[in-house]
């Protein structure tokens, strides 16, 4: 059964449509997690904005309602238009138990095979301390990447963190998402390990998930 996290960052006053969208479409999980543009302060003083507030919205759905979605979102929400938000879908390769893919399809089981894993973008999730996000986007726009969005976190923290990688998970930590295309993702995560890894004070570790498709991302 192919199965999807459609990803989305928009502007907060837009999250509301978008889970009005969701309901229409008897979409059966909605997640949303509070996030913060990535302009740095001098770059809005230069042009006279303040900090954007995002809303990173994560839904769970079959392909059929995904591609619904995605439709309803470029017809009602201009989704497609560079500007208005990021949408991505990421394939998922399993979930847990039968009751949980019966109710993330309504159901309706039937086989219609296994999403495709070869994404010509790809979604990279920075972890870093909190306070280095600036010096972060610094090494990752200097590599290709556009921009991104930050999400709050606290660490769960292990010791094999600290044994192997010399950093405390269990403190304020910054997550920064980044949509890139699967040509830049290289040189910008080893921009980001080179610049801001987990041997400076910004202790920035990162990984990638496959996109599948995605709209609204300005093509630099």
């Amino acid at each position: 059964m192919q199965l999807y996290n459609i990803v989305t960052v928009i502007d907060r006053a837009r999250e509301k449509f978008l889970r009005t969208i969701c309901r229409e479409l008897e979409i059966p999980m909605t997640l949303t997690v509070m996030g913060r543009g990535t302009a740095t302060r001098k770059q809005l003083d230069f042009y006279g904005l303040e900090p954007t507030e995002k809303a990173v919205v994560m839904i769970l759905s079959d392909a059929a309602k995904k591609d619904a979605l995605l439709q309803s979102a470029k017809e009602r929400m201009f989704i497609d238009v560079p500007g208005n938000g990021v949408m991505m879908a990421i394939p998922l390769k399993s979930v847990g138990g039968g009751r949980t893919l019966a109710f993330l399809t309504n159901n309706e089981t039937t086989d219609n095979g296994t999403p495709e894993l070869n994404a010509s973008y790809e979604l990279i999730m920075i972890i870093l301390n909190r306070g280095y996000t600036d010096d972060v986007m610094d090494a990752a726009r200097a590599a290709g990447a556009g921009g991104g969005t930050v999400l709050h976190a606290k660490g769960t923290g292990a010791k094999l963190a600290q044994k192997f990688l010399g950093v405390t998970l269990a403190e304020e930590k910054e997550i920064i998402l980044i949509a890139a295309s699967k040509e830049d993702r290289s040189a910008i995560m080893t921009a980001v390990a080179q610049n801001c890894g987990v041997e400076s004070k910004a202790g920035a570790i990162s990984f990638s998930l496959p996109v599948s498709e995605i709209v609204g991302l300005r093509r630099m």
